[in-house]
């Protein structure tokens, strides 16, 4: 019932103080992670972690419960069911946690002691002993906890995943349309799986990263490799959770077959990856068990077609049980015995459709038609009678089915005691499969790299910590493939940690100010996972994290207006970005009036260029033109904007990002382009024009009278036109019926006298 390729994680969260100590599992697979959350911003730490696995369940110590806003504000972002589990069951107590898991970190490397992890030891007490309590069954699979540090991978919170579309759309919550469905070229479930994680866990340490280039790169280099690793990994199925089900104990004989049958793959694998040479390729052929006793132990002792049920007998081989194929001979001989007393019986007494039958309810009798009743001997002894016939048993009848159905039930029951043996005998070697289950899934995702690299034409980017972002003809990934090959417009990008730390790009709705932000930050994501981009060239400096705050929405449950919901983000994104991070703003400010908004956008962009205060790599797209003024007045800060071609009353978007500002938006240009009606258009048109004459007889009746304004103030009148204007660019021309469009023109003239 699970997804083949998503994981299905159940979370425990301890709470101690401002302090967090979580465990995730995914009992199906059994992987089993742990985390320790110790910083100044523990909450937007632990959201992103939940967001980073999605569980879909949450099991919450007391301290935690009853924080209620910060369970509140769970409940809002994610749809998982919460457990509250007793306090008794947190403890840090270590007891035989050493000895029953081998506790490693990210690299696979053993941890012998993590008693100064006691926020992680109580988050792993309460999970193992929840699920012990949930599932009442053997959990054996479950045999490794991995350790890790929450700084290992970059970080990205529930808005940046959102907005970014990475595993899922924003709308429907498909995967078309999604970062996954453009990387996704994987052969296997297990495969599958471990992309996404990969994807929600960017790395941020540049060996590990360099690490899978590399990988990605030979295996693109080498098409002939490559389609014998995809050939192969076609025909294995997932041994993650089938192994699960070994140590579940609710495997079938159908299962082993489909284990045996990717296990029968394995040989092939580990001889294609002998000719490799990067690193993590040969890593994962000396990772790779061939597993051939597990093989041969199933090809052995499992018939090749099993039926679905492993209690009605008929899954285990001849030859592999000395006594079952006794008892299976006598069943079969048992049968000829039935046909020769058939025949004999016939010729003794001379009833020519005389038959031997069977039924669960009588056993085996002999069946004699009432036309012949006259012809049966005084030996049968009568047992049923039918309305055309009766039937009869014989004390030679009854010796034989007590002989055929004696070794029938004997043979069930040895078969499944046998079954039973097998399959536990294969859930001794569960780490065994699990490591070789690993190296494949890794196998399969680092294909599907190079597949997806040599079909795009993607290019390997150079990853390092020079705190540079260099794109040259960079392109969206999943819009491109959505257009085909050579229709989206490449553009290039340059970010670093000195004159160009943010970008400040103008220019008019629907030019692909979104799509381009959005690009820049895919590419950095992508080239973190391991995974070449789609550019012509890439020098990425790694960052820690990336934030996002694309469009606004209202929270109307919460009483959380869009202006409300934007200001959190932006403030929560200036409490956590670093002189390492990548931030993504666009149009802020837009929530609110329009000298508010200007206000507000330009105080953020000031904060977030001051190195002392946050110097993060910033794309800042902004309908505030007056912004452009922040390039001469603070160092760091660069002005783009999108290149558009006028052509006549129409415009054409160029979809180029072109060195300088524009104090040009093409607001009424855009409405024509979405339908609204002419009437609407040609009046706006005309409001334009008027706002704009009024502005220059303003301003020469302001030189005549010598009028002196405080530096920095606004007029009143152009701040009514403001307000004009931003009530006009709040209008959702995609709702806006005619008779609303005369509405707002008429307060629109309302507000002009």
């Amino acid at each position: 019932m699970l997804e083949e390729r998503k994981n299905n994680y159940i979370m425990s969260i301890f709470k101690s103080g401002i302090y967090f100590g979580i465990s995730i599992c995914d009992i199906s697979t059994g992987e089993f992670y742990s985390a320790e959350i110790k910083d100044n911003q523990n909450f937007p730490l632990l959201l992103d972690e939940i967001a980073r696995y999605n569980p879909s369940e949450l099991v919450i110590n007391t301290m935690m419960s009853d924080s209620e806003e910060e369970i509140s504000k769970i409940k809002e972002r994610f749809d998982c069911y919460i457990t509250n589990y007793e306090d008794k069951y947190f403890d840090d107590k270590l007891d035989n946690l050493n000895l029953r898991f081998n506790i490693t970190d990210t690299n696979n490397k053993k941890i012998e002691d993590i008693a100064d992890k006691k926020l992680a030891i109580s988050s792993i007490n309460a999970l193992v002993q929840y699920i012990e309590q949930t599932q009442m069954t053997s959990l054996d699979h479950i045999n490794k906890i991995t350790i890790y540090q929450i700084s290992k991978y970059m970080s990205l919170d529930i808005n940046a995943r959102r907005n970014l579309e990475i595993t899922e759309k924003m709308r429907d919550k498909s995967k078309k349309g999604t970062l996954l469905w453009v990387l996704d070229k994987t052969s296997t479930s297990m495969g599958g799986r471990l992309l996404r994680r990969w994807l929600n866990d960017p790395l941020i340490d540049v060996t590990e990263i360099n690490k899978r280039l590399n990988s990605v790169k030979e295996l693109k280099n080498d098409m002939i490799l490559r389609g014998d690793i995809t050939e192969n990994l076609k025909k294995v199925y997932d041994i993650e959770r089938l192994a699960g089900k070994m140590a579940y104990g609710n495997a079938n004989a159908r299962d082993m077959i489909t284990l045996k049958n990717s296990l029968q793959k394995l040989p092939d694998l580990k001889q294609t990856l002998s000719k490799c040479n990067s690193v993590m390729l040969t890593e994962l052929y000396n990772s790779i068990d061939e597993l051939k006793d597990i093989y041969e132990l199933i090809e052995k002792a499992i018939i090749d077609d099993p039926p679905m049920t492993i209690k009605d007998g008929d899954i285990i081989k001849l030859g592999y049980d000395e006594e079952i194929d006794k008892l299976k001979t006598a069943t079969t001989q048992g049968k000829n015995w039935i046909i020769d007393l058939e025949a004999e019986e016939r010729e003794k007494t001379g009833i020519k459709n005389l038959k031997v039958g069977f039924n669960k309810v009588f056993g085996y009798y002999i069946e004699v038609t009432k036309s012949n009743l006259s012809q049966v001997p005084d030996r049968y002894i009568r047992k049923q009678t039918l309305t055309n016939a009766e039937r009869f048993i014989t004390e030679e009848l009854k010796n034989l089915e007590n002989q055929i159905l004696g070794a029938e039930e004997k043979v069930v029951n040895l078969e499944y005691n046998a079954f039973v043996q097998i399959r536990e005998e294969i859930s001794k070697n569960i780490k065994r499969l699990q490591i070789s289950a690993t190296a494949v899934a890794t196998l399969d995702v680092l294909t599907s790299f190079a597949i997806v690299a040599e079909d795009l034409n993607y290019c390997m980017p150079i990853v390092d910590n020079s705190g540079i972002i260099d794109i040259k003809a960079g392109r969206h990934p999943v819009i491109e493939k959505m257009l085909g090959a050579g229709i989206f417009v490449e553009n290039d990008t340059y970010l670093d940690k000195n004159e160009n730390r943010l970008s400040i790009i103008t220019g008019p709705n629907m030019a692909g100010k979104s799509t381009y932000m959005r690009q820049v930050a895919l590419i950095t994501l992508m080239a973190q996972v391991g995974s070449f981009v789609p550019s012509q060239e890439a020098h990425i400096g790694v960052v820690d994290k990336i934030f996002t705050r694309v469009g606004a929405s209202d929270d109307l449950s919460m009483g959380q207006s869009t202006f409300m919901v934007e200001m959190m983000e932006v403030a929560s994104i200036l409490k956590e970005a670093t002189q390492n991070s990548l931030i993504i703003l666009d149009e802020i400010g837009r929530g609110t009036s329009t000298y508010d908004g200007l206000s507000i956008a330009w105080a953020v962009a000031e904060y977030i260029a001051d190195k002392e205060k946050c110097g993060a790599k910033t794309l800042f797209a902004t309908h505030y033109h007056e912004l452009t003024e922040l390039e001469n007045q603070l160092e760091g800060i660069k002005n783009y904007s999108i290149a558009v071609k006028e052509k006549g009353e129409d415009i054409i978007f160029l979809r180029k990002i072109v060195r300088g500002g524009t104090d040009e938006s093409y607001g009424i240009h855009v409405a024509k382009l979405a339908g609204v009606p002419k009437q609407v258009t040609q009046k706006a048109n005309e409001i334009l024009k008027n706002i704009e004459r009024k502005n220059i007889l303003t301003g020469k009746q302001m030189e005549k009278k010598e009028k002196k304004q405080v530096e920095g103030q606004f007029d009143m009148y152009n701040y009514k036109l403001a307000e004009i204007a931003h009530e006009i660019d709040k209008i959702n021309l995609n709702e806006l019926t005619p008779i609303d469009a005369l509405n707002t023109l008429v307060r629109i003239k309302e507000k002009m006298k």
